[in-house]
């Protein structure tokens, strides 16, 4: 039977301009005991002034260890996002989460395929991707950390298409991270029946759930969208979710994703109320 812990994605500060030091100490402030960290390689401006939640590689992973211990919270998860199609970039970004993930005492790496250039017609976007993976795959095996890919591009937007890039190349370390939203949004498939068909590769959950205004709007329009409401206040049927994930014999992360910090005290409150006998 499946099981799940609560942990939240570092992306509900990046509305109150906080940095990955704050954003640590509400987190733990708001009863989370695990965190998502996005990671980036290079320096960029806005986490080095203070104003972005981002967690730069360049730094010593073991300065999120001891950011984290001190306000009692653990890494779940790496938002690892990579454009797939563009391993100049992938390649460095992925390999470098991998490792940071596992000092940080974490399974788990997330991305997605990101944007497809103009120019890339789909079979050279596959061959791009599973050269990406490839590299990314062999590392993730020396460190035992999955990588885990999300419906949230053009090409993951059904089942299919998803499972077809986590099968572009034959690794147990890559598997599926399920975003709740993203799947709604794409309006492809009934997403329920997508999870179904992808359960048993689903090592890890993106917890967005979708206000019936953004719904109404935008589904069928985009294949997805950065954070979504408060976990309960929208479309999603977490309990639906949680059976659907239960013959499955593992524990998986579900990593609220949602804007405001508020958003992310009434998902915690909502989740561990809603899913209590799923949880661990």
């Amino acid at each position: 039977m499946a099981k799940f812990r609560i942990t939240v994605n570092m992306e509900f500060v990046r509305s109150a301009d906080l940095d990955f030091r704050s954003g640590v100490k509400v987190a733990a402030d708001l009863g989370y005991s695990y965190i998502e960290p996005m990671v980036h390689t290079g320096w960029g401006l806005l986490s080095e002034v203070g104003y972005f939640h981002s967690f730069s590689m360049e730094e010593d992973p073991l300065l999120m260890k001891e950011i984290c211990d001190q306000h009692g919270i653990k890494v779940s998860s790496l938002s690892g996002h990579s454009p797939l199609m563009k391993p100049e970039a992938a390649v460095s970004r992925l390999t470098r989460a991998v490792v940071t993930a596992r000092l940080n005492g974490a399974d788990f790496v997330n991305s997605d395929e990101m944007l497809k250039p103009d120019w890339m017609d789909d079979d050279f976007a596959h061959d791009a991707m599973r050269y990406s993976l490839t590299k990314a795959a062999m590392v993730a095996a020396r460190h035992k950390v999955y990588l885990c890919i999300e419906p949230h591009g053009i090409y993951t937007k059904t089942a299919d298409g998803l499972m077809k890039i986590v099968n572009l190349v034959q690794s147990p370390w890559i598997q599926v991270n399920w975003d709740t939203g993203n799947a709604y949004l794409a309006g492809q498939e009934d997403p329920y029946e997508s999870m179904q068909k992808v359960r048993d590769r689903v090592y890890h959950i993106h917890a967005k759930d979708i206000s019936f205004e953004q719904g109404e709007s935008q589904r069928g329009k985009v294949t997805g969208t950065p954070v979504g409401c408060a976990c309960g206040e929208g479309v999603v049927d977490w309990e639906r979710v949680a059976a659907i994930l239960e013959p499955v014999d593992r524990e998986i992360f579900l990593s609220v994703e949602c804007g405001t910090i508020d958003q992310a005290e009434r998902s915690r409150t909502y989740l561990e109320k809603t899913l209590k006998k799923w949880l661990v």
